[in-house]
């Protein structure tokens, strides 16, 4: 990796810390009042998800004002109450941002997931590894006497409505930075701090004291050697022969595609043929296809489309996804170019094949939300037509096995669910953590907090939301200790061994 494309990046972590430094700005009661008015008002224009989960976040807002009469309030603590609201009301790209609780202590080395469960690493530079900090006793019980799983429940609240092992994940990445933690909770944190540690099968226990770090001197934070190799990359970066050679493999008949991001056609044009290429490569050669997408933190849906030219039959059509845009009826030019950018369209706007699959699709669909149809445009639909998919390419006939984990989101983890079910592919892996919300950005006119909301509400096949449900794998690879510990990717190699075992039926 180039080094100079670090220095925007530590130059930002290094103002973050200088701003650790600064006194909190304050806003009076009558400022937060006319920005929960504003932000009120956007949510019931613009918000696809207000309301639907049973959450009242006008109430939330209420009791704040309520609990704050007459006195004034941190940015810190109305940028935090802002997002636990907004957390809760089921949007996985609602979000709010300009505000920072110190983070000046740290844990001197990281957390990860295992299972259910939180293990405590050291990172071995030698071989860019990690190992257990304590290998008798690798899993955290409790942090200052708090039981993990309290710990873990309020750590992330933006993430409040993840599902399962996406929330955990990201609970336990939070861990590292402490200080921010016990900051956003009102405690004093203690340095040294008391670690309650068990052994793997949790029948034996022990405590540590573990001492805090300088930010300065805190490690990256745990994620998975696959995602570390790509993540710093730009969407330009995947013209780039020495990148794009390391997404593409064949072994013993398995083809395999690495998709670290879902990037842009127009941004990256080399990409998109190096799959072209690979696929007519391994056409004659292969038993079998893995799609990776773990990890993948999302982007545009070019490449479901490119994948699907090869995975569609040319005879089928597909109705994959269905969404109800929030806006004024009819939609304006602009929403529905919003629409069709995400290849979803309204049923008038199909060919008549298309519209006999939305027909027989429909008697089965029952989406979990009966939306208003005064605020939310009908069904658009996300269709694969073999016949328009087919041109320039073949139908790949083998098993494709797309391959996705707990951090797969947004665009990615619609093509986890749109090729879901379909003839010859197999999904593997963990959940997802499902997004699709066409979002729109705020900025709140007094204290100048920035967030979006989400628009758009995305339907799987299955009638149940993307957001916060993911899509479930058909076949379930869980990492194992040694790919935690980076020593291999347990789920590639077992998934490759399943693929060898079988015969190729799917």
């Amino acid at each position: 990796m180039n080094v100079f494309r670090l220095i925007p990046f530590f130059a930002l972590l290094l103002l973050a810390s200088c701003q650790n430094t600064k006194n909190s700005s304050s806003a009076s009661a009558r400022q937060i009042k006319a920005d929960l008015n504003y932000l009120d008002n956007y949510i019931a224009e613009h918000s696809s998800y207000a309301g639907l989960n049973g959450f009242d976040y006008q109430k939330a807002f209420s009791q704040f004002l309520q609990e704050h009469e007459g006195q004034t309030v941190t940015q810190e603590e109305f940028g935090l109450f802002l997002t636990t609201t907004i957390g809760k009301m089921g949007d996985r790209h609602a979000n709010v941002r300009g505000y920072r609780f110190p983070s000046n202590l740290c844990f001197p080395t990281a957390f990860a997931p295992y299972g259910d469960a939180v293990v405590y690493l050291n990172s071995i530079t030698t071989t860019q590894q990690y190992e257990f900090a304590h290998p008798a006793f690798p899993v955290v019980k409790a942090i200052d006497n708090m039981p993990i799983n309290e710990l873990l429940a309020k750590a992330t609240p933006e993430d409040f409505s993840a599902p399962k092992t996406a929330y955990l994940t990201k609970a336990v990445r939070e861990l590292r930075d402490i200080d921010e933690l016990y900051a956003q909770w009102g405690k004093t944190l203690p340095n040294p701090i008391l670690m309650t540690l068990s052994n793997l099968e949790k029948t034996k226990d022990t405590t540590i004291q573990v001492e805090l770090v300088d930010r300065s001197q805190r490690r990256w934070k745990w994620d998975e050697q696959f995602y570390r190799q790509f993540f710093m990359l730009d969407d330009e970066d995947y013209n780039k022969d020495s990148i794009i050679q390391q997404l593409f493999s064949i072994d013993e008949g398995i083809g395999y595609v690495r998709i670290p991001s879902m990037v842009e056609q127009d941004e990256a044009p080399q990409l998109y043929a190096r799959f072209n290429q690979f696929m007519h490569e391994i056409e004659p050669e292969s038993k079998a296809l893995i799609i990776d997408v773990r990890s993948n933190g999302g982007g545009v849906r070019d490449l479901i489309y490119e994948m699907a030219g090869y995975f569609v039959h040319p005879d089928s059509v597909y109705v994959v996804n269905v969404a109800q845009q929030r806006g004024e009826q009819p939609l304006n030019e602009d929403l529905k170019d919003d629409l069709h950018h995400r290849y979803l369209y309204a049923k008038d706007e199909l060919d008549e094949r298309e519209k006999e699959a939305v027909q027989t699709f429909l008697t089965t669909f029952t989406p979990m939300y009966d939306l208003d149809p005064t605020k939310f445009s009908p069904f658009h639909y996300m269709l694969f037509n073999g016949q328009k998919l087919a041109q320039g390419k073949f139908h790949y006939n083998k098993p494709v096995y797309i391959l996705c984990n707990e951090r797969t989101f947004s665009a990615a983890s619609v093509l986890v669910a749109v090729f879901k079910g379909l003839p010859n592919i197999t999904i593997a892996g963990v959940n997802t953590d499902g997004s699709s919300g066409n979002s729109e950005r705020f900025r709140l006119p007094k204290t100048q907090l920035r967030g979006k909301i989400s628009t758009m509400v995305s339907f799987q096949k299955d009638g149940k939301t993307l957001d916060g449900y993911g899509t479930a794998p058909d076949l379930e690879l869980k990492r194992d200790v040694d790919q935690i510990l980076w020593k291999r990717d347990a789920q590639l190699e077992d998934l490759k061994a399943l693929i060898k075992g079988d015969k190729g039926e799917n």
